[in-house]
């Protein structure tokens, strides 16, 4: 590639400063001295990418071995993609601006269903055949990781390689193996096979689907000898031993999560049945509190950050909270750098630990009902009452918040006008929590944020089964909250109904909609997720021209005995729990927090973890 070319067209897109790498902390090797090069692709813009967990910790792990070279490529935006393809510029890695095709490995990681035709459009902007079957042995191999990849197949025709579960283990394995391959000068195929033996990894050309004649799956078998029968996720056992990075790039310009990042634990015990990330990432693990402490030392001292986020699905769950604020209180606010709690629970809002986070930076504070009603809680197995929300904000209040902010969902199961109702009059009973603590001498000062997402029905969830509300339902449930949540001091944000029914389609998907997402590319989606880019009625037309339904997949309710598109992916959480879950949902019953008792979710087959 001609770089005095790439200097020529920085002038002139808009945030330059997203292609030219460089940053602190970044890492630089001689490319001509390793065997392995490793493109980290991330298929959303610089400002997202970088603020990805995943990413930091693989990218240093994978430098940390002499043999490999990882480097980062993000998607770019359109001018900067416009002017890439009238010079002839194909996509290239940050750190040493080599085009990626070049690479041995490109690897995506899938955390949003809409960023599908941003890894198809990064593939032909990398000048990489986009389906598996049209590389030849000297194209990288694609592979993915990530949420998403649970059920890969909507994309299976683009992927080479598919790593299901928890990464640092497992990518060392994969690397080690391809070492080994391209040492030995084997086929493509060869090596496949090879990664097709390495517990968590699933090569998608080595299953084979049929469909009955209704349109379901009639069954996901391999057609390879030796290859396993259901792919099984990888679990990193112990957090304390597991590899994290003591540094991370810092990046020039503000990104989502501008922060140091310090994982706590992962898993989830809560049991909500709304919620993906709750059941995939199970069981629970924790860092205990003298890693942790060394880990804050070091990422603060190697990146200059005066912010630290404790990061998890329910930080305010971890074991042994209070003494962890503590310490770092103790340790880092002499040097003015302040924490957050990115996902605090209304129940476990402990007032001494905003106290203390409040000595040195008052952050916003976000809390999520999910819903309107202690009906509908108890359906999702929220686990948290009415009570628990207004006693959360009034202890806020008297700390002197003034903004906070509530998330809802529409469109859950056995939802009622009532339930709808029930948010306005949770905003109501906040806004009269304010106006009673203050005895109303702040009420210029108050702001509420009423947030509403469409619920999503996801794989590997009770609600795997559920069928999705239609767009036109959707809207109809906005424009009742819109005329309800006219009430001052708040507002009230919605997400595109649109953007969340197609988001259902490709997280039930099967392989069928590879050829929806190829067409859709071609007649010009990208950025799905940006509003200004979303062509819903392009979707729907791509949907057309390819003889496919959308609504067989996002608004069908499944049946018990059904084959699933990932029915041959294993999570740990047994498919049975899974409906038993969905049947007391049923019933508006709640499942306690398997911290108290097992509630036999069948993850203890897997290692690890707080239930062994």
């Amino acid at each position: 590639m001609d770089k005095s070319a790439l200097d020529g067209i920085l002038r002139q897109v808009t945030k330059p400063v997203r292609y030219i790498g460089n940053e602190y902390n970044m890492v630089e090797k001689d490319p001509s001295k390793v065997l392995i090069r490793f493109a980290f692709a991330f298929p959303d813009v610089y400002e997202v990418g970088m603020s990805h967990l995943g990413m930091k910790i693989l990218y240093h792990l994978m430098n940390g071995r002499e043999d490999t070279y990882c480097e980062r490529v993000f998607a770019p935006w359109t001018d900067m993609e416009q002017l890439m393809r009238e010079k002839g510029i194909p996509l290239f890695a940050l750190e040493s601006k080599d085009p990626i095709v070049g690479f041995d490995f490109v690897g995506f990681t899938l955390q949003y269903e809409m960023c599908y035709t941003n890894v198809i459009n990064m593939l032909d902007l990398a000048g990489i055949p986009l389906k598996w079957w049209e590389r030849g042995q000297h194209h990288p191999f694609v592979i993915a990781g990530g949420p998403c990849a649970y059920n890969v197949e909507p994309l299976a025709d683009f992927f080479d390689l598919v790593v299901m579960g928890d990464g640092e283990e497992v990518i060392n394995e994969l690397l080690d193996a391809y070492r080994q391959w391209k040492m030995q000068g084997g086929r493509r195929q060869d090596f496949l096979a090879a990664a097709a033996h390495i517990p968590g990894v699933y090569v998608p050309c080595f299953y084979d689907v049929e469909y009955n004649d209704d349109g379901t799956v009639r069954s996901i078998k391999p057609n390879r000898e030796g290859v396993p029968p259901v792919v099984q996720k990888r679990v990193v056992a112990d957090l304390d031993k597991a590899y994290y990075p003591e540094t991370m790039i810092v990046p020039y310009i503000d990104i989502i999560h501008d922060r140091v990042m310090l994982e706590v634990f992962r898993g989830c015990t809560r049991g909500c049945r709304f919620c993906q990330a709750g059941m995939i990432y199970r069981p629970v693990r924790e860092r205990s509190v003298p890693r942790l402490m060394d880990l804050a030392d070091k990422l603060i001292n190697n990146t200059g950050y005066e912010e630290l986020s404790l990061s998890s699905l329910s930080t305010s769950d971890y074991s042994d909270l209070e003494n962890l604020v503590k310490q770092l209180m103790e340790r880092f606010a002499p040097q003015k750098v302040s924490f957050s709690l990115p996902s605090l629970r209304i129940d476990s809002f402990a007032r001494e630990f905003i106290e203390e986070m409040v000595k040195v930076r008052k952050a916003g504070l976000t809390f999520a009902p999910e819903a309107g009603t202690q009906r509908l809680r108890d359906v999702i197995n929220k686990g948290v009452t009415e009570e628990n929300l207004l006693n959360s904000v009034r202890q806020a209040f008297e700390l002197g918040w003034d903004t906070v902010k509530l998330y809802f969902m529409i469109g859950l199961p056995t939802e009622t006008e009532e339930d709808l109702e029930g948010i306005a009059d949770l905003a109501r009973k906040v806004r009269s929590c304010y106006l009673d603590v203050t005895g109303g001498k702040r009420a210029g000062r108050l702001r509420i944020t009423v947030s509403v997402a469409s619920f999503v029905p996801k794989p590997f969830t009770p609600f795997q089964w559920v069928g999705q509300d239609t767009v036109e339902r959707m809207n109809q449930k906005l424009d009742f909250l819109k005329d309800k949540l006219r009430i001052k001091s708040v507002e009230f944000n919605w997400h595109d109904p649109r953007l969340s029914f197609l988001e259902g389609v490709f997280a039930r998907g099967d392989r069928r909609l590879g050829k929806v997402l190829l067409k859709a590319w071609e007649m010009g989606c990208k950025f799905d997720s940006w509003a200004e880019h979303f062509k819903y009625d392009t979707w729907l037309k791509a949907f057309e021209d390819a003889g496919v339904d959308p609504g067989f997949y996002a608004n069908r309710e499944r049946a018990r005995e059904e084959v699933l598109p990932w029915s041959h992916i294993d999570v740990g959480v047994t498919p049975s729990f899974l409906w038993r879950e969905y049947q007391k949902a049923l019933r508006g019953e709640l499942t306690p927090d398997c911290r108290e008792k097992c509630w036999g979710c069948g993850v203890t087959r897997l290692e690890g973890g707080l239930c062994r």
